[in-house]
């Protein structure tokens, strides 16, 4: 059984790296040295990592451009076997960060998104207190690199939310074996009934390593094999019984309503048959897809109902308070009938996708966009995007990859050659690096090279709205070719529409809140029984339109100025969520089917709620069924 356990006297966060599990670790979050300036002498406050600056929760609440902070904190070194590595890894810092230990200059990296890790053992001082000095340099007005949300004026505006510098996410060291496993990658097969296994070790073993895996699931041994090592990798295919009919098939399968997870355990042996490294981690045998104009799961079609996630929170910005705050996240947008959401802008945090694995939440992951396009900015993407599906192409509930989004970075698609050839390579790009799941080139408009024809549309007439994607007067290729929302061409001149599935990706947007003058969302609503109708109407509409396979309703929560989500920014619901569910998957019951057409027909007035008297849902964590793990 895997658990990730902490060693966070805070309780705030758990095992960073939920696939690669290890005892043996120390976790670096909590109270640093602080300051803002050009070396380590500007350091004069502290601060609480892994929250930015910028937000209440670090304790600081800064305003402005920040520039280059510099952090600096002391530790004691995990003790460790004679012959082992100590490593320091960073889940996220943004932007240019550079790595200092006991004085010596360890490493940099440059991104914002993604992890990064250091062996820092020939650094360390024996029997003494460990020093870290840590610079983010991170240029506010730099637009050619991947930055998301993150606004570039001095204060947030319109779709654009305030800068994040720095370490963001959690810091942790941890100690591992000379020859150790340094990745791991799961490929299921539903078709087949089998799982490739593709672990690499953190440096070239002698001959006669031998790698023993055992696969589990709710204590039944489904695997237990021993496979030789050559070189540093090892790749496997393990196959498991087929049940073969769907009822037996689907006690092994991974959906949101049984997200089944299989344990796993790997053991490295070394050449006289001792083991030398033992690692925990799961995955899932699920499939997806696309069958002629459906998306599908497991071989058979779903309809996604999905959310726009921004992934921001009132006091921490884009970093999770902590686990009981995704937990509540995941549990409080399915119980509003949404079965995924696009994260969007942001690469979450692995915990985050840890939960959704494991309390069967889909998930689109989309890299975090540069806006102006550049030699740089295409370097940059290419790199950090490569850097996001290596380390999390095994969970299973990510769907999707979306390298682009409204043609941010690229913004000349229809005319510029150079542009349309950087999309179409990250296509192909994302293809090669996993060519198991759908990726959309360009979510919302200026399509070329796609799995998904993804479509924006923000028109908040419900009848427009669906009149516009009607195909039983005019055929699906016509409807794309000649609609403009946005005042984008959906299609590129030279882009045929080939039969993928459609999906509304970006619609609704209505905004609720008393300051109209400080708020901005795509429409209005007047109170929160105004806004029930309004989404009943629009949903209505959506699922109405035969050629849509599924939608991506914007958004979630609020974020600072943008007022139009479902629920506030800190998660208070605006109306009902048990109505949000029956107008977002559909009435399955008379009593539900009454309630639904009451409000279409305007002949019931849900109670009406002002913004302020709006009170936050709290959900209890639970064990995913199918899954022995806990999220604890």
């Amino acid at each position: 059984m895997h658990t990730l356990s902490s060693n966070d006297s805070s309780g705030r966060n758990g095992y960073p790296r939920p696939q690669l599990v290890r005892d043996r670790w120390l976790n670096l979050d909590g109270e640093w040295q602080f300051g803002i300036g050009a070396s380590a002498d500007a350091i004069d406050r502290t601060i609480l990592v892994p929250f930015a600056p910028e937000t209440p929760a670090s304790g600081l609440g800064l305003k402005g451009y920040l520039g280059e902070c510099w952090y600096r904190r002391t530790f004691s070194a995990p003790a460790a076997p004679k012959g082992h590595r100590t490593h320091l890894h960073f889940e996220a810092a943004d932007y240019n960060t550079r790595v200092w230990v006991n004085g010596q200059f360890v490493g940099a990296h440059e991104g914002g998104y993604t992890r990064f890790s250091f062996d820092i053992t020939d650094y360390l001082v024996a029997d003494a207190e460990q020093t870290i000095v840590v610079a983010c340099e991170d240029d506010p007005h730099d637009l050619a690199k991947p930055r998301g949300k993150q606004d570039w004026l001095p204060d947030a505006h319109s779709i654009w939310y305030p800068r994040t510098t720095g370490i963001w996410q959690s810091v942790w060291v941890e100690t591992v074996p000379a020859d150790h496993l340094k990745t791991i990658r799961w490929n299921p097969s539903v078709s087949d009934f089998s799982i490739a296994l593709d672990a690499r070790l953190g440096r070239t073993a002698a001959t006669g390593y031998k790698l023993h895996v055992e696969l589990s699931i709710k204590g039944r041994t489904l695997a237990d094999d021993t496979f030789l090592i050559s070189g540093n990798e090892v790749a496997r295919t393990i196959t498991l019984p087929d049940g073969g009919i769907d009822s037996v098939r689907d006690e092994l399968l991974w959906s949101p309503s049984r997200p089944t997870v299989i344990d796993a355990t790997l053991t490295l042996i070394d050449p006289g048959g001792a083991p030398i490294d033992h690692v925990r981690s799961y995955l899932a045998m699920r499939s997806v897809g696309t069958l002629r104009d459906r998306f599908m799961l497991n071989g058979r079609p779903i309809e996604l109902r999905m959310l726009l996630d921004q992934g921001y929170w009132t006091d921490s910005g884009l970093t999770p308070p902590g686990d009981d705050a995704m937990i509540r996240d995941i549990e409080l947008v399915k119980s509003m009938g949404f079965n995924g959401v696009r994260k969007h802008q942001k690469i979450e945090s692995e915990r985050f996708l840890y939960f959704a694995d494991t309390m069967g939440l889909f998930v689109w992951e989309e890299m975090p966009s540069p806006y102006r396009f550049s030699g740089e900015s295409v370097r940059r993407i290419t790199t950090q995007w490569t850097a996001a599906i290596e380390r999390d192409v095994s969970h299973p509930c990510i769907i999707a990859w979306v390298p682009v989004n409204e043609s941010w970075g690229t913004p000349d698609l229809p005319i510029r050659e150079d542009q349309r050839a950087l999309v179409d390579s990250l296509y192909h790009l994302t293809k090669s690096l996993d060519a198991s799941r759908p990726v959309i080139s360009n979510d919302g408009w200026e399509i070329s090279q796609t799995d998904l024809v993804n479509i924006h549309d923000y028109d908040h007439d419900p009848q427009r709205l669906g009149a516009r994607y009607d195909d039983t007067k005019r055929s699906i290729a016509e409807i794309l070719r000649t609609e403009r929302p946005g005042q984008r061409v959906l299609l590129l001149d030279e882009s045929v529409y080939t039969g993928q599935p459609i999906l509304l990706t970006e619609f609704g947007g209505i905004a609720l809140s008393s300051d109209t003058n400080a708020t901005w969302g795509y429409s209005r609503a007047t109170s929160g029984a105004d806004l029930a109708r309004r989404y009943c109407k629009l949903l209505a509409a959506v699922r109405g339109v035969r050629i849509f396979g599924g939608f991506c309703y914007t958004q979630f929560t609020d974020t600072y100025q943008e007022a139009n989500g479902l629920v506030t920014m800190d998660r208070r619901p605006k109306f009902d969520p048990a109505l949000i569910a029956i107008a977002t998957r559909g009435p399955r019951t008379p009593l539900e089917l009454a309630r639904l057409s009451a409000i279409l027909e305007g002949l019931n007035e849900e109670p009406t709620q002002s913004p302020e008297s709006l009170q936050p849902v709290r959900t209890k964590p639970r064990i995913a069924r199918g899954t022995t793990s806990s999220p604890r």
